[in-house]
């Protein structure tokens, strides 16, 4: 029996929506549809980077880490309020940034959904940054963390969230 397009549905996020609301520190990678290296161009990764912290202040959350890979973005999003919503960040983030996709680079879009992971507070935090900040080393993109021009935070120094001397 062929299965009708009707019958195919898009699976549910897995987490409840109410899992990302207030003061929770959640990790998310947002990736490019087809592995596509948009990320490349400063003016353009400057775009996004104000998208991003357009999005997020909407919200009442701030990025302790963004990375912006060539065709990824890792984030470590923390609410600043008991009504904080690091996914609706999210949402608006990538809603924002593809419509401008759609207007001014319309062979780029985003994949749908996301990856998440919630961290929880027995989760060393500078750790998973630290983590995040040595992608582009890994990848061979530069020799140290912050010799990569696409990596920063907002609403916090990331050299603090590094090593450790924050915590929240």
């Amino acid at each position: 029996m062929p299965i009708l397009k009707d019958q195919i549905r898009q699976n549910p996020h897995r987490l409840p929506r109410d899992a990302y609301h207030g003061e929770v520190t959640v990790a998310f990678t947002v990736c490019i549809e087809k592995k596509r290296p948009l990320f490349i161009d400063t003016p353009v990764v400057d775009l996004f980077i104000k998208f991003l912290v357009s999005a997020i202040k909407k919200n009442d959350c701030m990025a302790l880490i963004y990375c912006f890979m060539p065709e990824h973005v890792h984030l470590i999003l923390r609410g600043t309020t008991s009504s904080a919503d690091a996914w609706r960040a999210i949402v608006d983030f990538k809603q924002q940034s593809g419509f401008w996709l759609g207007e001014h680079r319309p062979m780029y879009r985003w994949q749908r959904g996301f990856f998440d992971h919630i961290i929880r507070q027995n989760e060393e935090l500078s750790a998973q940054i630290r983590y995040i900040a040595k992608n582009p080393v890994r990848r061979g993109l530069v020799q140290a963390w912050d010799e990569y021009p696409y990596t920063g935070a907002h609403g916090i120094h990331l050299k603090d969230m590094i090593n450790g001397v924050v915590s929240l």
